[in-house]
């Protein structure tokens, strides 16, 4: 069975995933990982090279590399840049071209939270806890959230040219974003970069569609993954 990867969106863990990873690895290998600066790597610099590089370190055979927000850019860049590791790309999330618009609402929140006593720690799980079911919000919480890694994180999308990566991977890619989603404004500039891709839409489900909609995110992962087995059979 194709082994799924999955990663995760700035300032949150692997942790995120804990109940795609029960429900997907229920009938594939899957794991989780944390990128530079988060999670059991917080702390340590955030790099485009380095994320990159702790994708492929978590492939053992050809995967399914399933990404939301900040992980969907990794994940893109992973499979541009290792196509023979990447069997299949799942993006949720993450079709917005990055640049100034998408960086300094970021930004902005970095000043404001690190002028905080607690860095953002009280307002950023209130945050989470009011928009996630509790179980994933926990799950978050106890990942760490780490703020201080924004600015790293902005300086490494500024000269990325996410269609190009795109346009490089030639396997499947789903694109699947939440009808509500702030981050699906270039969805469709996305879906024609890719060589191989789709376009799925969630109604009702927002940026954090993986984390709110698990039950049925776990199930289009599936999917996905049943198309990649296919393929190489």
């Amino acid at each position: 069975m194709v082994p799924v990867v999955f990663v995760h969106g700035i300032r949150i863990s692997g942790s995120a995933w804990v109940e795609q990873v029960e429900r997907v690895g229920a009938r594939h290998p899957a794991r989780a990982i944390d990128l530079p600066g988060h999670g059991a790597h917080r702390g340590s610099p955030f790099t485009l090279s380095h994320a990159v590089q702790a994708v492929v370190d978590a492939i053992d055979e050809p995967a399914l590399v399933v990404g939301h927000s900040l992980g969907g850019y990794v994940a893109i860049a992973a499979a541009a840049r290792h196509p023979e590791r990447v069997a299949g790309l799942v993006v949720a999330g993450s079709s917005f071209i990055p640049g100034r618009t998408l960086q300094t609402p970021f930004r902005l929140a970095h000043r404001a939270f690190m002028r905080l006593p607690d860095r953002g720690e009280w307002i950023s799980r209130w945050q989470f806890n009011a928009a996630l079911p509790r179980p994933v919000a926990d799950a978050v919480a106890g990942g760490g959230i780490a703020t201080e890694v924004i600015p790293d994180v902005t300086k490494a999308f500024d000269d990325f040219d996410v269609l190009t990566e795109l346009a490089q991977y030639p396997g499947p890619v789903w694109l699947i974003n939440g009808a509500r989603d702030h981050f699906r404004r270039h969805e469709r500039r996305f879906l024609e970069a890719c060589v191989d891709g789709r376009l799925l839409i969630v109604p009702g489900a927002g940026h954090y569609l993986p984390l709110t909609h698990t039950a049925e995110f776990s199930r289009l992962v599936l999917d996905a993954a049943a198309v990649v087995e296919r393929g190489r059979k």
